[in-house]
């Protein structure tokens, strides 16, 4: 625990202007970001005496070693590099709001030829329209069915319209008439983006032009007694109208606004978002956060704001955000959602009316969700906290392992050996720090060696961190805790991260691969597996981080140097963390090696072309259609594709004269050939 008086700047040392400010720990990783109108009066808050300070401030503060700023012209651009910050270096201290669910969205490939409208979750792409997000996949699909009968837009995927279109034949969606089958040139390009543009303008809430056409051709069809045509467009207006109830009007002024309520106790905060378009609810989501920072319900609004609009722009960001009290820099990021959206943005809390009537409903169900997430989380929490201390009480280590690193070995006959390292911290598993390793020391299939070598590579590059906290000897030489020499750059192979001559990185404050040390390092493995994790360990002087491993054949424990297993008993909450976390490593391994070996099964001649790139190869399976025609083809003929000359031309008939023809590969999951073209057959 640090002083903070050690490493606090002399008043005059710190500018008296808007600035973002960064605290780093002893290992220079940044755990906390913040900003300030004064950076001298703001940075003077954390240095008073500790019993003055809010207790999680006080953590802060004893945690960090420095502190630096940057000075910016104004509190806009505060703001933004704030938020640059908080995603670049994940600092520990800040408020971060976890989603807890991946949101469906109705998204649009505007980006596409002819566009698709289909499900999507994940980061926004470019070129995509997207509208939700939704609480359920299937109220997309159901929404999306009943509006294919007026907008036919195509909704298949890339394979299914590849194979329509060679064969000639559309899909059954095309011959019901939910589908305008472009890949069979029922309708143009041009014709299809005016039906996707048309199914957009709906979704955004234009609606009514498009119940009011379809009445007059309706009326139009019954006048020239077309009463077909007139009963089918009745359909399709009873389907738009079904498809707008889903979203009752809550905003009669039509309004485009997001509704952000909270709920928080004195640990924790939930935040609710109704995104309301054309006065009706077109999507809802949800966060929770750990209030790890002394901050307000206004501090916790403008975090959520600048989560919510950090990467969006344009009419993503509505003309109005309602939130339940105003950041102490309203202005400031008035301005920056203004800039976000390229036009004014209101930015208030509603006093009156439908919409404050509308923020008490957001604001029920951000409490509802508080009160559910915290229900959820007490049971968990008893459970993994049994957990890890059945686990210690079996490992007879000194403390509950908090943080547990497993690995895998995964290669198929030998081939493509690969490893993974999975870490579960208070016993959740943390995917953002799941590493991949190739094995490089040798060639062929021993699991024993591989274990070794990547519990090695992964603790030369822990060590490698360790130097720059200090935890070295005067020569520069690492030392453990009885001051023994540690060899970290030995014959072995070298750290991921730590080049041949074994410098590093210079350090930049962002989260680091392998700079925190387990307590717990569990192997997918018997007695051979572990004895080699804890010799690995042994050589890099390594003796405060335990290890065991878990055999599938009984799922029994293994511990260095013992003849026998723990055996923990089936009904232990202990023995099924151990076995959560061995299985999330083997499917990660599993995954891997997957990969690879698609990889190399698919690499083409092509690739041994030197000097040839991805454009150019492209560009040559697009001109002949497949490998195998390539192959056949002249030089004078390959030279016709356009950024080919004679040597490359030569180069390519060469490689590919040289290199057999490779077996058909086969799809392991469906039984199906793979051709050349990248097609399939039976």
């Amino acid at each position: 625990m640090a002083d903070p008086s050690s490493y606090r700047p002399r008043p005059g040392q710190i500018p008296d202007s808007p600035g973002v400010y960064k605290f780093r720990d002893e290992h220079r990783r940044v755990i906390y970001v913040g900003k300030a109108k004064s950076l001298r009066q703001r940075l003077a808050n954390y240095f008073q005496p500790l019993a003055s300070l809010h207790p999680r401030t006080a953590t802060m503060v004893t945690t960090a070693a420095s502190v630096e700023w940057t000075v910016v012209s104004t509190e806009v651009e505060a703001l933004q590099l704030e938020y640059s910050w908080i995603k670049e270096f994940d600092p520990r201290f800040n408020v971060k709001y976890r989603d807890d669910k991946s949101y469906p969205y109705l998204a649009v490939t505007l980006n596409e030829e002819f566009p698709r409208v289909q499900v999507m979750r994940g980061h926004k792409k470019k070129g995509v329209r997207y509208f939700g997000p939704y609480a359920h996949a299937w109220a997309i699909r159901e929404t999306v069915d009943l509006m294919l009968r007026v907008f036919p837009v195509r909704t298949c995927s890339a394979g299914v319209f590849r194979n329509a279109a060679s064969a000639g034949r559309p899909c059954l969606l095309g011959y019901i008439g939910k589908c305008s089958a472009p890949c069979v040139g029922r309708v143009t390009p041009d014709e299809h983006r005016d039906l996707a543009e048309e199914f957009c303008d709906f979704m955004a809430g234009r609606t009514g032009t498009y119940i009011r056409r379809l009445e007059q051709q309706m009326t139009a069809a019954a006048e020239e007694m077309e009463y077909e045509k007139a009963a089918r467009l009745r359909d399709d207006i009873g389907a738009l109208r079904r498809a707008m109830e889903k979203n009752a009007v809550v905003l009669a002024d039509a309004t485009d606004a997001d509704l952000i309520a909270l709920a928080e106790d004195e640990l924790e905060a939930a935040v609710q978002i109704f995104h309301v378009r054309g006065g009706r609810v077109r999507g809802q989501r949800g966060w929770v956060t750990d209030k790890v920072e002394a901050v307000s319900t206004a501090g916790l609004v403008e975090h959520a704001i600048q989560q919510l609009y950090g990467e969006e722009s344009g009419e993503a960001v509505p003309k109005e955000v309602l939130v339940p009290a105003v950041p102490e820099d309203a202005e400031a990021v008035t301005q920056w959602l203004s800039g976000r959206r390229g036009s004014q943005v209101s930015l208030r809390v509603p006093q009156r009316g439908d919409k404050k009537d509308l923020m008490e409903t957001v604001a029920r169900n951000a409490q509802q969700a508080l009160v559910l997430h915290k229900t959820k989380r007490a049971s968990d929490l008893t459970t993994r906290s049994r957990a890890l201390e059945e686990i210690a009480e079996a490992l007879d280590l000194d403390s509950a392992p908090l943080r547990i690193e497993c690995f895998d070995i995964s290669h198929l006959q030998g081939q493509d050996v690969v490893a993974s390292m999975v870490v579960f911290e208070d016993g959740l598993p943390r995917k953002s720090e799941y590493r991949r390793f190739q094995i490089k020391g040798f060639e062929g299939q021993d699991d024993v060696r591989s274990m070794h070598e990547v519990i090695g590579r992964r603790f030369k590059r822990y060590l490698a961190e360790k130097e720059k906290t200090g935890e070295w000897g005067p020569d520069g030489v690492a030392v453990d805790a009885d001051g023994d020499a540690v060899d970290t750059h030995g014959d072995g192979p070298a750290a991921d991260g730590v080049n041949g001559s074994g410098e590093v990185p210079v350090d930049d404050g962002r989260p680091k691969r392998f700079a925190y040390p387990p307590q717990l390092v569990v192997v997918d493995g018997g007695q051979p597996q572990v004895a080699a994790a804890r010799r690995a360990l042994d050589e890099l002087g390594i003796d405060d981080i335990a290890v065991c491993g878990l055999a599938k054949r009984l799922e029994e424990v293994w511990l260095p140097g013992d003849d026998d297993p723990v055996v923990l008993p089936r009904s232990s909450e202990g023995l099924y963390l151990l076995q959560r976390v061995r299985d999330t490593a083997h499917d990660f391994a599993i995954r891997y090696q997957r990969s690879k070996r698609n990889k190399r099964v698919r690499s083409s001649p092509l690739d041994a072309v030197p000097g040839l790139g991805d454009t150019r190869k492209q560009a040559l399976i697009k001109h002949f259609g497949s490998v195998k025609r390539l192959r056949q083809a002249t030089i004078e003929q390959i030279i016709e594709v356009p950024g080919m000359g004679r040597k490359t031309a030569e180069a390519v008939a060469v490689a590919l004269a040289q290199a057999a023809p490779a077996a058909p590969a086969v799809n392991t999951a469906t039984g199906e050939i793979m051709e050349d073209d990248g097609g399939t057959t039976a």
